[in-house]
């Protein structure tokens, strides 16, 4: 083969590849994967959560893509926007914490989901709070709203 037409077949193999990355990053993964619920142990104390999943993108600070659940908005905790001071500090802080790792959710079961179809939840690593690790980095902040099953402080 020449070198023209090696040139042509990786620009094509690269072109769908860019295809299938931008496609799949438009697909929703709200097809939900029955919920897996348990407990786990963070900082001595036994947490609850209802559901679990890979994480699989990170949106900004307070917003993640979990396989087989969709968005997850963290709850009771607000970050910087894309505008913001703050903002790559707080995704980057997220990214380190749950990017492709397994994340459990404590989902708030007062308002499970926000305006856009966004699970809200508490969300835990193996062994991390992510909400309050975010809060005590000073990465973000307490966004308390109401109905929810946590209370003020709680987080």
């Amino acid at each position: 083969m020449d070198k023209q037409k090696i040139s042509l077949i990786l620009l094509i193999i690269f072109i769908i590849s860019i295809a299938l990355t931008i496609t799949n990053s438009f697909i929703s993964d709200s097809n939900a994967i029955e919920n897996k619920t348990g407990t786990i142990t963070i900082s001595n104390k036994t947490v609850h959560y209802e559901n679990e999943g890979k994480c699989v993108e990170v949106i900004d600070g307070n917003t993640i893509q979990v396989y087989g659940i969709g968005r997850v908005q963290l709850t009771q905790v607000k970050t910087p926007q894309m505008n913001e001071s703050g903002f790559s500090d707080a995704k980057k802080f997220v990214e380190n914490k749950c990017l492709g790792k397994t994340v459990y959710l404590n989902i708030d079961n007062a308002q499970p989901q926000d305006r856009y179809g966004r699970t809200l939840a508490i969300v835990y690593t193996e062994n991390e709070d992510i909400n309050k690790m975010l809060i005590d980095s000073k990465l973000a902040e307490i966004s308390y709203f109401e109905p929810s099953e946590f209370k003020k402080g709680e987080i």
